[in-house]
């Protein structure tokens, strides 16, 4: 995002984005929304037309500094606009109704996952068929207009359903800042009928859109004008600065906790970015003087070039000697991490908790001891770097210890071409004016060897891992950083996900360089678990690119099976055809991979092939669970634990009136085998809050559930000593509402009832 326009900036939108003055037709939603969007940084919008967002695609084009760029499919448009907010801070797309919508999810579940502010716009129906029981073409078949919704709700951090002008204003601009906010995408649907409409809210010259520095407060301004007088100025404050106390305690825990440490590292995670913290990151390296290294995700957001840098942290798939002075550190900061199977390799981190400090953008956890919450991670990093002792006791052992890594061996004449001498070339090729785009397969694991000189940009997809995503991606980072030519490194089965928008590439005189690497099939899902289905047709890939291009723009192709052809290819792309989309196919074997895929693929494969846990097994029935619940080794507690959760158990299901399902035999074997443990005092003390929360909640959470105990009646319940404790616990595991949580536990706490059990021992 521009300087200008993204949080955080000191400099107001108005010195770069005058107000628009256009003819009358300027006062409409449509575009008010365009120039919503170039405030905040969009200059390309990436679509696909369909009848209900065509008049909405006709007031985007009218503005004048707003392009849009029209995509194959609407995945690919999602998947650029992901690109682009990568570049640029946030994206936009626009789609269709329901069949667009639904065709672009994935690609708003992976920005979601990556934490992209992108802006989903769809062309919504009629507002006049809001309601009116009638069935609409391009739906499922239902009168039923919230299909689509729904489906956005979970991977989107805001939703407006725009289908009234009274409230759109407010409505957009409230979504808008969400996503700039949480740096995640939200979802805009906008009735056919209503973009070329006027209301007085869309002025002709409106107050700029603007989200105040972090320095002191997020505050959204909405105006709601009429003709050139603001009549009405309403803000949405939000706090956005640290908890101050926090903070110094955090800083304060922290510092002794590294100051006392021999050898400590620190990691750079993906969060970097949501957190706007890389400067931070940089300034604390600078002044602890510890090893810096950086998780396979957050590869781009730590400069490579620093003196300190170590390479990649990956478990057992790292960069040689990084993996080992990273884990036989006694401390670690990790910043911005995210652990998953993936980033773990299988779970197989050799880190222990205790040794850890955990940075996430709003908290600070300091091995198994505090956490500290409202704390950013920008904040917190700036003020350690002043408290911190500088050791570079690691940094050393690393100099020590390292080794230049080998070169390839060299080649013979004619000699097929090794993945390994191709990434080689790669790497020659990188400078500040370069971007490498890594799709997911194998090129994840040979593009993070790639060195990254200072400023040149690297994106890669860890969290979500959808193959086909780098196609999309290309398109729209580069369409997005105009400065930079991107390396694209593509394995053959995820070009033939999303191959057709290469054509948008060439409409759009991009300039990148597409390295297609032709192996036969997913080796990455081979090294997983092989079989047939992950071999693949093969095509005629740059035949299929000289088909699109169809001699219309500046397109060039080559095939290269040897080293020497790959040095041809690349002095062509990089010389005479450097104003051109160059698509270099790259024939490589089957079984030609990096060794990190090798052992990384198998120790997911491990973690992937695991037999069921029985404590993971879920009961049929409550019955069912209070049997298992009688062979306390098979759950793996102690016998005071076991004590607890039966008590618990029992409370939860008097609670919610459930004592119909117990016959008498069952009842009575219940309590003989309560009493042949001599328990006493079974609903008591912290233990029970945590095998409640830990233990029920996972096992009894569901909407039958919760709406029983919705309508239980207070007077039901059983008395029991420290009723409101309890009453939160029951609450919290069966996942109770917090307002319903609050009457409970208020009522409870007025009647202050005594203990008294609802059965006999």
């Amino acid at each position: 995002m521009e300087a200008g326009n993204k949080i955080g900036s000191s400099v107001h939108p108005t010195s770069l984005h005058p107000p628009i003055r256009g003819d009358a037709s300027s006062g409409t939603l449509g575009r008010h929304l365009a120039r919503r969007l170039v405030e905040i940084g969009v200059k390309d919008v990436f679509s696909v037309p369909g009848d209900f967002n065509l008049t909405l695609l006709d007031h985007l084009i009218a503005e004048p500094e707003l392009n849009l760029v029209g995509c194959c499919n609407e995945l690919n448009a999602g998947y650029a606009a992901d690109g682009y907010a990568r570049a640029k801070g946030v994206g936009a797309c626009v789609v269709t109704f329901t069949v667009g919508g639904l065709s672009v999810l994935n690609a708003i579940a992976g920005a979601y996952s990556e934490n992209l502010p992108v802006i989903c716009i769809v062309g919504g129906p009629n507002s006049n068929d809001y309601g009116t029981n009638r069935i609409l073409h391009h739906t499922i078949g239902l009168p039923d207009f919230s299909q689509e919704l729904r489906c956005f709700q979970t991977i989107t951090c805001a939703q407006a359903v725009v289908n009234n002008l009274d409230d759109a204003h407010e409505l957009l601009d409230t979504a808008i800042s969400t996503a700039l906010k949480e740096s995640k995408p939200v979802y805009i649907s906008i009735g056919c009928n209503l973009p070329g409409i006027p209301h007085p809210t869309f002025a002709r010259d409106p107050v700029p859109f603007f989200l105040a520095p972090n320095t002191i407060r997020k505050e959204l301004v909405l105006a709601i004008t009429r003709g050139k007088g603001i009549i009405c100025v309403k803000t949405i404050p939000g706090i956005a600065v640290s908890n101050q106390l926090g903070l110094e305690a955090a800083v304060e825990a922290t510092a002794n906790f590294l100051n006392k440490a021999v050898k400590p590292v620190l990691v750079g995670g993906p969060k970097l970015r949501v957190a706007n913290a890389k400067d931070a990151f940089v300034e604390l390296a600078d002044a602890c003087g510890y090893p810096i290294a950086v998780m396979p995700s957050g590869k781009g957001l730590v400069p490579e070039h620093h003196p300190h840098f170590i390479g990649t942290y990956w478990g057992a798939v790292s960069t040689s000697f990084c993996g080992e002075i990273v884990e036989s550190a006694d401390a670690y900061v990790f910043v911005g991490p995210i652990f998953n199977d993936y980033s773990s390799v299988g779970y197989s981190l050799l880190i222990k908790k205790d040794k850890a400090i955990i940075v996430q953008p709003n908290r600070v956890t300091i091995g198994n001891g505090p956490s500290f919450g409202w704390v950013f991670m920008a904040d917190f990093l700036s003020a350690l770097a002043k408290e911190l002792k500088k050791n570079t006791t690691a940094v050393e052992n690393y100099r020590r210890i390292f080794v230049p890594p080998g070169m390839p061996l060299k080649h013979g004449n004619d000699e097929p071409l090794r993945v390994n001498v191709l990434f080689k070339h790669i790497q020659d090729m990188l400078s500040k004016d370069s971007a490498v785009i890594a799709e997911t397969g194998d090129s994840w694991f040979n593009c993070q060897k790639l060195h990254l000189p200072e400023n040149c940009g690297y994106e890669f997809q860890m969290q979500y891992g959808s193959i086909g995503w780098s196609v999309g991606s290309t398109l729209g980072y580069a369409q997005a950083a105009k400065d930079k030519r991107v390396i694209a490194c593509i394995g053959d089965g995820s070009f033939q996900v999303t191959a057709q928008d290469i054509s948008t590439m060439i409409r759009c005189g991009q300039k990148s360089i597409i390295f297609l690497i032709n192996n036969g099939g997913y080796t990455i899902e081979v090294e997983i678990h092989d079989g047939p289905y992950n071999v693949i047709k093969n095509w005629n890939y740059t035949a299929f690119v000289d088909a699109i291009h169809n001699g219309e723009g500046k397109c060039w192709t080559a095939k290269v099976r040897t080293e020497d052809e790959l040095i041809d290819a690349i002095a062509a792309a990089t010389g005479e055809k450097k104003d051109s989309l160059c698509f270099i196919e790259v024939f490589a074997h089957k079984d030609d991979t990096s060794k990190e895929l090798l052992e990384w693929g198998s120790r997911v494969s491990s973690a992937n092939s695991r037999p069921p846990n029985p404590q993971n097994r879920i009961p049929k029935s409550v019955k069912d669970l209070l049997i298992q619940c009688f062979d306390f080794e098979f759950w793996g507690l102690t016998r005071k634990r076991l004590l607890d959760v039966y008590g618990t158990t029992i409370w939860i299901l008097w609670l919610m009136g459930n004592d119909s399902i117990f016959n008498n035999k069952v009842w009575d074997g219940f309590l003989r085998k309560l009493r042949s443990l001599h328990w006493v005092n079974a609903l008591g003390g912290s233990d029970l809050i945590k095998e409640v929360v830990c233990w029920i909640s996972p096992r009894l959470m569901n909407d039958d559930l919760r709406a029983r105990i919705l309508t239980r009646r207070v007077e039901w319940m059983p008395p029991i000593a420290d009723s409101a404790l309890l009453v939160a616990a029951g609450c919290c595991a069966i996942g109770v509402c917090s307002q319903a949580l609050l009457v409970l536990c208020r009522r409870m706490m007025q009647r202050s009832m005594p203990l008294k059990l609802p059965w006999s021992l």
